[in-house]
């Protein structure tokens, strides 16, 4: 994937001369900026994925944390390290820029895993050895607490300061007028997801591997030297890289000002022609400034907040009563995306199962492969990425080129068609898991074992469990890509990054609906069931995880009718149509 060569504009030349200057001899032995974009995802999610999967473990046997607190302290690292995605874009585009973020939230992960390495080292960091582990064990407590907890939050900042500004800096370096570029650009997402798979796959198995058999403080410490290789890589190919201008201003305030501008004329009229609506002169405009053609739909009653209020009068009104019609696209585009944003909350909640039970589940199974190799169950995730590892070429080379042969869309089929069929995948995906569920209840009821004492496993192999992580895999490479590519592409100039961080920001939700959903399973079957819930209890084998998995069967069905009916009603922007369409009759008069 070829990409042009570094182009500076705006305020940002200042902030990379010195990196330009120190830099041009690294920086040649990257071929492209591709390379470091996807080197960076990949050696992040290498870093801390063996953390999202292993650090339960940790808590458990390290810091002697009790087993539901340890599980909080988890659920609230993940959730976290996505919600504060959000904030962090905001930050981006509205003060430092895309890059720029990247840099600094690399050396704040570099420093929370240093921390965490250094806790896990020294012996007067964290509680003494305990041998009758979990009885009697002393915890983590006073500074040696707060020591953890500052080490997690910073690798959850870092975290999500990545995954918030670099896919939408990599998409800043193609032109979407650009019909070749255009292409390159949909490319761009499939390349960091299969970034994030490599190094997914990597961290799961080897670097879980070192945690459990060569020492937490290596494990931690390899971890910390991969992310500070992940800077040098994207510091690296600064010259190359083409910078978006950091607006310098409050692209949400200016949303804002829309809603409460239409709030305080609804008793007004709208014009009859929207020409007549309320836009500045493109001839008297700078050459950077937006401009977004009026829509009679959705969300018209937003038009309001465009009518003009004195035109003859040489003082302009007020923002908060009158705003530009782009303005008021801008805030349609936003409110539009959330009913889609909320579509894939129901995908995350069913992704936090596949990383919690389905792991118990596994732990119950035999998971040898071999006579002398057992894996361990935290590295079940290295079914899925190994499957997203071969999938997203074949999707990349082979079927989005035919797609788009049939299709003529760019990217081989529509963003929102994309999400659609990852969500009927997540679907089938929970059909499994409930299927598989009955089948490892019956063996253990029939040889006996509802009731396993440590070191013993049920006669049925891991990998039965491989087909429910194999499909939501996929489910993943068409959802979460399609939506990178949609909040992206229509969202403000202003708020790229953090239009890309719904993304983020859904599958925090899904976690924290996770709990929720569990708690309030286990309250309305509290009294039906001898476990005292459905997944009441720590006997996964006399729970009835299986009818948990049909419940959400049942609410993703639920879920794509409600995501048909918003993909369905929401329209491009229009802007967009009409770039596609000129590009076209560009290629035809060549």
């Amino acid at each position: 994937m070829k990409l042009l060569k570094g182009r500076l504009t705006g305020g940002e030349d200042q902030h990379c001369e010195g990196a330009m200057a120190v830099l041009p001899i690294l920086s040649s032995f990257l071929p492209d900026t591709a390379f470091s974009f996807s080197a960076n995802f990949g050696l992040e999610n290498l870093a801390s994925l063996s953390l999202a999967v292993n650090l339960i473990m940790y808590f458990l046997t390290v810091m002697y944390i009790d087993l539901a607190d340890a599980s909080n302290l988890l659920t609230n690292y993940m959730g976290t390290s996505y919600m504060v995605a959000v904030l962090i874009s905001v930050f981006a585009d509205t003060f430092v820029g895309r890059y720029m973020t990247v840099i600094i939230s690399c050396l704040v992960e570099v420093v929370g895993l240093l921390l965490l390495t250094l806790q896990a080292h020294s012996d007067r960091l964290k509680p003494p050895v305990c041998l009758t582990f979990p009885l009697g064990c002393q915890r983590v407590h006073g500074d040696n607490k707060v020591h953890l907890y500052v080490a997690l939050y910073l690798i959850a900042i870092g975290s999500a300061g990545i995954k918030a500004a670099l896919p939408a800096h990599c998409a800043d370096q193609f032109d979407e007028k650009h019909p070749v570029e255009k292409l390159q650009m949909s490319s761009c997402f499939n390349w960091l997801l299969l970034s994030l798979c490599t190094g997914g796959a990597v961290s799961c198995t080897v670097f879980v591997w070192i945690q459990n058999y060569k020492g937490w403080d290596k494990g931690f410490g390899a971890a910390t030297g991969v992310m500070g290789f992940a800077l040098l890589v994207f510091v690296a190919g600064l010259p190359k890289y083409r910078f978006a201008t950091v607006q310098g201003s409050a692209a949400l305030l200016e949303i804002f000002q829309v809603y409460v501008a239409a709030l305080r004329n609804r008793n007004l009229e709208l014009p009859e022609n929207p020409d007549e609506l309320y836009e500045i002169s493109k001839t008297k405009a700078s050459p950077q400034t937006e401009f977004v053609a009026h829509r009679d739909k959705p969300f018209r009653f937003l038009d309001k907040a465009a009518i003009i209020h004195a035109p003859n009068d040489a003082t302009p009104p007020s923002p908060w009563r009158q705003c530009r019609v782009t303005q008021v696209e801008h805030a349609k585009t936003v409110l539009a995306m959330v009913p889609i944003f909320c579509s894939a909350i129901i995908m995350g909640t069913c992704l936090a199962q596949l990383q919690t039970f389905s792991i118990a589940q596994g732990a119950t199974m035999d998971t040898r492969l071999g006579p002398r190799f057992k894996m361990p169950p935290a590295s079940l995730p290295i079914i899925p990425l190994g499957i997203l590892i071969f999938a997203v070429p074949i999707y990349e080379r082979l079927f989005v080129p035919f797609a788009r042969r049939v299709t003529g869309i760019p990217t081989g089929i529509p963003y929102l068609q994309r999400v659609g069929v990852g969500l009927v995948l997540s679907i089938i995906s929970m059909v499994i898991a409930a299927l598989v569920e009955v089948k490892r209840k019956r063996v253990a009821v029939r040889t006996g074992k509802l009731d396993l004492f440590p070191g013993q496993f049920l006669p049925i192999s891991c990998f039965w469990l491989a087909p429910q992580f194999a499909i939501f895999g996929i489910a993943d490479m068409f959802t979460y890509v399609g939506l990178l590519e949609f909040f992206y592409s229509q969202a403000p100039q202003a708020l790229k990054s953090m239009s890309s961080s719904f993304l983020w920001c859904s599958l925090s939700f899904g976690y924290f609906f996770s709990t929720i959903i569990v708690q309030v399973v286990n309250a309305a079957t509290k009294k039906y069931t001898a476990s005292r819930g459905w997944l009441a209890g720590n006997n996964i084998n006399r729970n009835h995880l299986d009818l948990f998995f049909w419940l959400l069967a049942v609410l993703s069905t639920l879920n794509f009718f409600n995501y048909l009916f918003w993909s369905s009603w929401y329209k491009y922007k229009p802007r967009e149509e009409a770039a596609v369409a000129v590009e076209s009759e560009e290629r035809q008069e060549v």
